[in-house]
């Protein structure tokens, strides 16, 4: 079954109270578990940057829903596309924190591909790369 993969950064609307934030992912981690998606929401206190992956059917439901959202504004998609493995195959959804310049950084990157490149390759990162770079030190490794 093809995977696909989106991801999009948004900004919070004001005065939303962090709990309030906090109550949207763990919504989001309960629907996509039963819609078979997996993803990671990076948060900096203002703005949001999400991705998100799993079968068609499930992420077009799951980007339906955070379209449709009145928590956040000025949604703009940064990327999307068919990917041949799971990024983040262990959190239906994880909410991480980020710096300010963190999340900068990691929303102008390039986007256009969701390939992860092995090695080193001395240039710029793709935001799927930087991405699993943010999130690396929140995962455990396996025994």
């Amino acid at each position: 079954m093809p995977l696909r993969a989106i991801t999009y950064s948004s900004e919070v609307l004001p005065g939303l109270p962090h709990d309030r934030i906090e109550a949207l992912a763990h919504d989001a981690a309960e629907f996509n578990l039963i819609a078979g998606v997996t993803g990671l929401l990076v948060f900096d206190g203002a703005r949001f940057l999400q991705y998100f992956e799993g079968p068609d059917d499930g992420v077009t439901a799951a980007y339906s829903r955070i379209t449709a959202s009145s928590s956040h504004m000025n949604l703009v998609e940064l990327g999307r596309a068919l990917i041949g493995r799971r990024l983040f195959p262990y959190w239906s959804m994880r909410m991480l924190q980020a710096d300010p310049q963190q999340l900068r950084n990691a929303i102008g990157n390039d986007w256009t591909t969701f390939v992860m490149r092995s090695g080193s390759h001395g240039g710029a990162l793709y935001g799927v790369e930087a991405l699993a770079r943010l999130a690396a030190p929140h995962v455990s490794p396996v025994p």
